[in-house]
């Protein structure tokens, strides 16, 4: 059996799931190998924004619009970490590429840049990950914890964190309020 990829997927919670750090959330996958997966959660605004985030860690911020932007939850992993979710990929000391035109970075030199206004214009900034080892969300999906569908940049950078979820579900022809917190194996 070959190695399914969900690399540039979300995974969209059930509604039965149990694990409340993952209740009613849309997740990215940025990286799926045969060691597991990774990614972060796009609709759960935390109450820090941007330009708090800069202040705290001493990273100049010029005046433009994504100053008000909230930093969002990406997951339980690492929480005191920051992660920026981007388009395009550029050149920064530490990403993972997950397209040709998406990359996860992690390392503070993309922060500068964003603090002065230059690229990348698209982003979305975490903190903390998701993670799964080896087969568990393969495992997870086969106990319908969660849907899946191909990811779309639009949702990611365009809608606001409210409509993501509903908007992935689109995608699959779904109306979340529809499904049923049970599901069943035919």
């Amino acid at each position: 059996m070959s190695q399914l990829d969900f690399r540039h997927h979300f995974l969209i919670a059930m509604p039965a799931m149990a694990d409340s750090s993952f209740a009613k959330t849309l997740v990215y996958i940025c990286e799926h190998n045969e060691q597991g997966a990774l990614g972060i959660i796009v609709n759960r605004p935390t109450n820090l924004t941007l330009s708090e985030l800069f202040e705290q860690t001493k990273i100049p911020m010029g005046e433009f619009e994504s100053s008000s932007m909230p930093v969002y939850f990406g997951g339980p992993v690492q929480t005191d970490r920051g992660f920026v979710l981007h388009k395009p990929v550029g050149q920064w000391q530490s990403t993972l590429a997950i397209n040709d035109n998406l990359g996860l970075t992690t390392s503070r030199d993309i922060l500068l840049a964003v603090g002065a206004g230059l690229e990348p214009k698209n982003l979305l900034l975490t903190l903390g990950y998701s993670g799964w080892a080896q087969g568990q969300l393969e495992h997870e999906l086969t106990q319908n914890a969660w849907l899946t569908v191909p990811a779309s940049e639009h949702i990611l950078f365009e809608l606001p964190s409210e409509e993501r979820l509903l908007a992935a579900m689109a995608l699959l022809g779904v109306d979340y309020a529809s499904l049923s917190e049970y599901a069943g194996h035919a």
